[in-house]
Formats: structure tokens, C-alpha cells, sequence
């Protein structure tokens, strides 16, 4: 009795045992499976966050990556358009400055003088014949005594024959007067001429001026001085049966080389009242008065606009400004170099935990 009381106290026991255990155990398995349950839902939602930060970086990225690619695209063709007007500047400075040198500017000056350099007057008569040259002032010319016969005159007088320097074989006659030089007073000087028939259509004595009457004294070769002033100076005609007021201007040009003279002229003409008897008046008759127009020389300067200084300084700014703009852009493109190397290196990193 007394064992099997204690056999059926020990399995009471045990099954007490077995059963106060086997709720410890359940319980033991149940946390087991609720953190088993449990854990991957909070990976899933710390998963989650994540995949949900990273949704929200990348646009924020891909709009400043954007952006700043905008921007410097933006800056570049600012550079660019700097650089293209750079170069047009250097263009048009340095066909400005060309221009300027082939095409020098005409400076004009007056120079008053109270008497001018005695003028040399060439006269081509041909055939005419010289009847007198006087010197008169304040524009006093008395009235013709005897026209048509030689009279007395008081003017320096050269005669030289050339050959021309235009016509080949033909020779030439010029007589040459000293002009006035008495600006002041009105100086002239009252030529005369005379002309039998001849066949011509018309009547007409051609004449030239040049600088200096004492260059031609001084000269040693007369011909070959009247050579290179007939090359060299313009010829003018009055004439027959008129009064031929000419009105001299001295114009003097300083070239970049050498100095050149000329002389400018207004001429009035006057018809000659002829009172002859009939049988005289085959004989054509010239008058001729040169004076001075006013004392005032005209002196022509050509000057060179061009500054060579002014125009390397703004090809120095040019040449700066196309460096500055070659340097930007070296650094933008190594910038944007940069940049795509970067961009890679995050786009590898994401990519990695996937793989």
C-alpha cells in the first residue's frame, strides 16, 4: 500500500511536474515566435525608412545635379558668346588700325605772310609775239596806249627752249616771267600779247606756274628744269581777244615722304574792246594779269590717326580676356570631369548592397 501510494504520488507528481513545465516551455516557444514574428517586422519598417529616405534623396540629388549642370552649360555659353566678341574686337581694332594708316587724315592750316616768293610764269606764245610785261599795284592798270605795238616793261625775263617731256622730238619755247611777290600792296603784273592770222579754230596761249623763279636762274640744266615742271605742274591757256585776270593760291602738301607746291588759280575773263582801224585788227591780240588771290599760304598735313599704342593696349585686353575665358573653361570641364566621377562612384554604391 504504502508503495503504491507513493508510485501513484510520484506520477502525480511528475504529471504536476510535466504539466507546471509545459506552460514554462509553451511560453518559452511562444516568445520565441512572437520575437520571431516581431523582428522582421521592425527590419521591415527600419527597411522601409530607408528605402523611403533613399526615394526621397534621389530627387533632391538628381534636381541639384541638374541644376548645377544648367548652370554651368549656362555659364559656358556665356564665356563663349564673351570669347566670339573678344575676337571681333581684336578683328575690327586691327582693320581699324590698318585702315587708319593706309588712309591718313588731311590737316589744313593758314599761314599768313606779308609777301610771297617771287612765282615763275612760264609762257608758251609759239608764234605769238611779246609785247610788253609791267608791274603795277592796288590794281592800277592805266589804259592801253597803242595796242597791238611793243611798249617798254619792267619785268624779269627768261626765254628757254626743252624738249617736252610728253611729246617726243618737238621742241619747245617758254618764256619765263618773275611774278609778284607784293601781296601786301596789291602787287600784279599786265602781260601782252600779239598774234597774226593763223589757222587755228581757235586762239589760246598756254601758261604754267611754278614754285620759285630763282630755282630756275639757279638751275644749271634750264632745259631739264622746264622738263620736270611741265611733268610735274598743271598748264592752263587764255585767251584772244580778252583780258585774263588770274588770281593766284599757294597751296603747300607735306606728304610722309617729301613736300610738294602747287598753285591754285581763279580766273575772270573780260572781252577787249578793240578800237583799232579794220586793217589792224588781223592782228589777235592777249592780256594777261596774274596776282596774288590773298595772303594766306594753305599748308595740307596728312596724319596718321592711327595709334599704335592705343591699339595694342585693347589687343592686350582682348588677348587677356580669351585667356581668362580659355582658363574658365580648362576648369569647367574639369570640373564636370569631376563631377561625372563622383556621380559614378554613388551610383556604384547603391548598387553594390543589391548585388
Amino acid at each position: 500500500m504504502p508503495a503504491t501510494g507513493s508510485r501513484s504520488s510520484y506520477q502525480q507528481f511528475n504529471d504536476e511536474d510535466d504539466e507546471g513545465r509545459r506552460p514554462s516551455q509553451d511560453s518559452f516557444y511562444d516568445v520565441d515566435d512572437v520575437n520571431a514574428e516581431t523582428v522582421p517586422e521592425e527590419s521591415n519598417s527600419i527597411v522601409g525608412q530607408e528605402s523611403d529616405e533613399k526615394e526621397n534623396s534621389t530627387p533632391r540629388r538628381f534636381s541639384k545635379t541638374c541644376v548645377k549642370n544648367v548652370f554651368t552649360v549656362l555659364l559656358i555659353f556665356i564665356y563663349l558668346v564673351l570669347t566670339a566678341v573678344a575676337i571681333f574686337l581684336a578683328y575690327q581694332t586691327i582693320s581699324d588700325f590698318l585702315d587708319k594708316l593706309n588712309q591718313p587724315v588731311m590737316s589744313v592750316s593758314y599761314k599768313e605772310v606779308d609777301s610771297f616768293s617771287p612765282p615763275g610764269i612760264a609762257l608758251f606764245p609759239d608764234d605769238a609775239l611779246l609785247l610788253s610785261c609791267k608791274h603795277h599795284y592796288h590794281d592800277n592798270i592805266p589804259p592801253l596806249v597803242d595796242p597791238g605795238t611793243p611798249q617798254e616793261g619792267d619785268c624779269e625775263t627768261t626765254e628757254v627752249t626743252y624738249l617736252g617731256p610728253f611729246t617726243e622730238n618737238k621742241q619747245k619755247r617758254a618764256v619765263v616771267v618773275r611774278g609778284p611777290s607784293d601781296v601786301k600792296n596789291k602787287e600784279l603784273i599786265f602781260i601782252q600779247f600779239s598774234q597774226n592770222e593763223t589757222r587755228e579754230d581757235f586762239s589760246a596761249i598756254s601758261y604754267m606756274l611754278f614754285a620759285k623763279f630763282s630755282d630756275l636762274i639757279e638751275s644749271a640744266n634750264k632745259s631739264e628744269f622746264m622738263r620736270d615742271c611741265e611733268r610735274n605742274y598743271s598748264m592752263w591757256t587764255f585767251s584772244g581777244g580778252f583780258r585774263t585776270w588770274v588770281k593766284m593760291s599757294l597751296v603747300k602738301t607735306s606728304g610722309r615722304r617729301s613736300e610738294a607746291v602747287e598753285f591754285r588759280q581763279e580766273s575772270g575773263v573780260v572781252k577787249f574792246n578793240d578800237k583799232r582801224p579794220e586793217s589792224e585788227q588781223t592782228v589777235q591780240l592777249f592780256f594777261v594779269v596774274f596776282e596774288w588771290r590773298d595772303p594766306y599760304i594753305q599748308e595740307i598735313r596728312l596724319i596718321v590717326t592711327a595709334n599704335p599704342w592705343s591699339s595694342i593696349g585693347i589687343l592686350c585686353v582682348v588677348f587677356m580676356a580669351l585667356f581668362k575665358a580659355a582658363n574658365f573653361a580648362k576648369l569647367t570641364v574639369k570640373w564636370i570631369i569631376k563631377m561625372r566621377k563622383r556621380h559614378l562612384k554613388h551610383k556604384a554604391r547603391e548598387l553594390n548592397p543589391i548585388s
